[in-house]
């Protein structure tokens, strides 16, 4: 069974004067998209198979992430149903020279497995085997809860 760590992924991607809009910030499609890609590997790696978006949770911009400026995105699986896996997906701006960070953006996904006719198909058990997966499942379970709440 796969841990709630093997499913935590961080990728950056610097952003360019493609990706923003007039105002010289990221456009927040592109930061939904960036969110969507990374979740769905996050869920990828925990089912061991293809997944695909069921639903996105609401979702708050609450900063801009201005062109020279790195967005970083990071996912991992905080639950699991039969065949859906859920997500917790937060975006971060961070200045490349420094190192600082911001966080601009959360929210929750819902991946389905799927196989290669596109049916749903069962996910393993979610494990947490350490204090820092058990906390970050906390973490999704609680924000997911709040976020539901609004």
């Amino acid at each position: 069974m796969p841990d709630l760590l093997d499913t935590y992924i961080e990728n950056r991607k610097r952003v360019q004067p493609t990706d923003a809009n007039n105002y010289g910030t990221v456009h927040g499609g592109n930061v939904c998209k960036w969110m969507d890609e990374i979740g769905a590997l996050s869920a990828m790696r925990f089912a061991g198979q293809t997944c695909v978006t069921a639903s996105i949770n609401q979702m708050n911009f609450e900063q801009p992430i201005p062109v020279g400026a790195t967005a970083v995105i990071r996912s991992y699986v905080y639950d699991a149903g039969r065949t859906s896996v859920k997500a917790r997906i937060e975006a971060f701006r961070e200045e490349p020279r420094t190192g600082e960070r911001k966080k601009t953006t959360e929210s929750y996904f819902v991946f389905v497995a799927v196989d290669a006719e596109g049916k749903p198909v069962e996910v393993p058990d979610l494990t947490t085997n350490t204090e820092r997966a058990k906390m970050l499942e906390k973490k999704g379970l609680k924000g997911q809860s709040d976020s539901e709440q609004n």
